[in-house]
């Protein structure tokens, strides 16, 4: 049986596959080659992961295919449902990024809160001739513990993020429809452990009482963050969006930059990737990162891995 990996795998993801039986072509195909690639090679698996768009069309046009992988967690650039009244296999890896994905939205808090967005453009550019002038310029930062931290979706990632939050000793304010309360636990070093449970509340009680904010939701028919909810922020409030381009309104926050209503933004995903607006890539309130949130060595191990013992269990077991 073949995979074809088209946005790749990693490496203990092609041995765990290889090592049950699968061939594993990780060949790049472009989207438009997809359904002819498949046929003329009878594949059996196709596994992307963002890039690489499944609908219906390729569904129809390939009798070959048995499973469609998503290595990560959303789904949207599948047609989940129609593959499956085809019934073919649509599989994902829901748990395997969580971790890189918070520590990702750490990394843009921290870059907002000490303005390492812009401090590390100017710096190479000025740091030799305008070095105190830099230092005043940057001078205010802010720290994180104390303050704040709202979740706009509680699910496995959010659950991650709050983690983290409470290890620096932030207060969680969390909101999501289908959660009502999450159990958070913290491992130490040492073996030790403490509990935390964290109650859901209101959409709008996370925007005014957040002095940070971070979305953890699927994509969306319109937008979660436009104009009338940057409105009920706290005054230069921070938001970072490493869940799905388009649930914010770039239009309305690059605005709120301007006018100081937003403190910062970090930004891993866009609306209109992979071709972002220039005045989002230049702007320098905003830290940005090009959809990389599950890019760790260790995600993408486990998320290979994962993905092999799904496609090993769906297609050997009998």
């Amino acid at each position: 049986m073949k995979v074809l990996a088209n946005d790749g795998i990693s490496q203990a993801g092609k041995i765990a596959l290889e090592k049950g039986g699968f061939e594993v072509i990780t060949t790049k195909v472009a989207q438009e080659q997809i359904a002819n690639y498949i046929n003329q090679n009878h594949i059996d698996v196709l596994l992307v992961r963002s890039a690489t768009k499944v609908r219906k069309d390729i569904v129809d046009a390939c009798p070959s295919l048995k499973i469609i992988g998503r290595g990560g967690v959303g789904m949207d650039n599948i047609d989940v449902e129609y593959a499956r009244s085809k019934g073919l296999h649509v599989i994902n890896t829901p748990a395997s990024s969580s971790e890189s994905v918070a520590e990702l939205v750490f990394a843009h808090l921290f870059s907002g809160v000490r303005f390492l967005q812009d401090s590390n453009r100017n710096m190479p550019l000025e740091g030799d001739t305008n070095f105190e002038n830099l230092k005043k310029a940057y001078a205010n930062g802010i720290e994180l513990r104390g303050k704040n931290l709202g979740i706009i979706g509680f699910g496995r990632i959010g659950q991650a993020v709050a983690k983290m939050a409470i290890g620096l000793g932030m207060h969680v304010l969390a909101f999501d429809k289908f959660v009502p309360e999450a159990s958070i636990s913290l491992d130490f070093f040492d073996g030790q452990k403490l509990d935390f449970t964290i109650k859901t509340i209101s959409f709008e009680e996370v925007l005014e009482k957040s002095d940070f904010i971070t979305l953890h939701v699927p994509a969306q028919n319109g937008y979660v963050i436009d104009k009338a909810e940057i409105e009920l922020m706290k005054p230069n409030c921070g938001i970072i969006n490493c869940a799905r381009g388009g649930v914010i309104n770039e239009v309305a926050l690059v605005e709120a930059l301007e006018n100081n209503t937003l403190s910062f933004a970090g930004l891993d995903v866009f609306e209109h990737e992979p071709s972002p607006e220039i005045q989002i890539l230049m702007h320098p309130k905003i830290s940005l990162t090009p959809h990389i949130g599950a890019a760790t060595l260790e995600a993408q191990d486990r998320i290979g891995t994962e993905l092999a013992e799904q496609i090993i269990h769906l297609l050997k077991r009998n």
